[in-house]
């Protein structure tokens, strides 16, 4: 086991942080060529708007777990989390551009199904809770935050949560895929929290 860790710890120093950004990004524009060429069905926007938002969920997911990997396997990929986190902005971005401008296209309907809609409002609950962390995830940020950084980014586990909360919600009827993103959620937040419990020192 000790020798897996090692070897994984020593592949991740030698992979480029633009790397990461590079693969992240890479099914974006394949998935908006499948819809533009008649391949994710006669009605390619909400198949679209599913893809980039699922994909916002799985890399916001994926960020949590590195918190996880280190403490209890002692896999080191701490230097790969804001790309991961700025990826995950940049497919809810994605997610809601394709939901406004594509599907409902106007102004007053999208602001009428923010209101009306909770699944939408969480959703918007969730994306207005990645912009701060978004426009902080630079080094300039950290420096000038200090101790209040690290605070400001503790907003990543609710806005997790809610993307978890609003797939379950916008499926139509009991489905087991947004349950299964909803357990994996729970269960990272939960090791997050198991871990910043005080150790007992023995008397």
């Amino acid at each position: 086991m000790d020798r897996i860790r090692d070897q994984i710890n020593a592949t991740a120093r030698r992979v480029p942080t633009w790397a990461v950004y590079i693969l992240c990004l890479l099914p974006a524009p394949y998935f908006f060529y499948l819809a533009v060429t008649g391949n994710l069905g006669p009605d390619p926007v909400k198949p679209l708007e599913h893809k980039y938002g699922e994909l916002a969920l799985q890399l916001l997911i994926a960020g949590l777990c590195i918190t996880p990997l280190r403490q209890h396997l002692g896999i080191n990929l701490i230097r790969f989390r804001r790309a991961l986190g700025l990826m995950a902005f940049a497919y809810v971005t994605f997610h809601l551009l394709v939901w406004a401008v594509l599907d409902v296209q106007t102004l007053g309907r999208v602001v009428e199904d923010i209101i009306k809609r909770p699944y939408i409002t969480i959703g918007m609950a969730g994306f207005a809770l990645l912009l701060p962390l978004a426009l902080t995830s630079n080094n300039y940020a950290v420096r000038k935050l200090g101790v209040k950084w690290r605070k400001l980014h503790k907003l990543t586990y609710l806005a997790v949560f809610l993307g978890g909360v609003h797939y379950i919600w916008l499926v139509k009827g009991i489905q087991l895929e947004p349950l299964i993103y909803m357990a994996v959620i729970l269960g990272l937040l939960a090791l997050r929290l198991r871990g910043r419990k005080p150790s007992r020192i023995a008397a």
